[in-house]
């Protein structure tokens, strides 16, 4: 890249260069966005049936019969219950 003695030059020469640099980054980033946007798109097509296949299936909530231990043992009815709600609130 040239070098440019920016002490040698006028005010204005200073600020027209500045414009000039400002408007040309502009220009790159621009260009580059549109690279960048249009990458994303080719990769959003091989993105959506893997979303669709890694949706969680919500968990059953427990019946209030299997809660209150109406199943007949109480002790592992409770346990049982305990063990489904824990994952759901992790996952959650």
């Amino acid at each position: 890249m040239a070098k440019i003695d920016l002490d040698a030059m006028s005010i204005e020469e200073v600020a027209e260069l500045r414009d000039l640099a400002t408007d040309k980054l502009a220009e790159k980033v621009a260009a580059r966005r549109a690279e960048l946007e249009a990458e994303l798109e080719k990769l959003a097509q091989h993105d959506k049936p893997a979303r669709k296949s890694q949706v969680a299936v919500p968990a059953a909530k427990p019946r209030k019969s299997q809660e209150n231990g109406a199943s007949g043992a109480t002790g592992e009815a409770a346990k049982k219950t305990d063990e489904v709600k824990e994952p759901v609130a992790k996952a959650a």
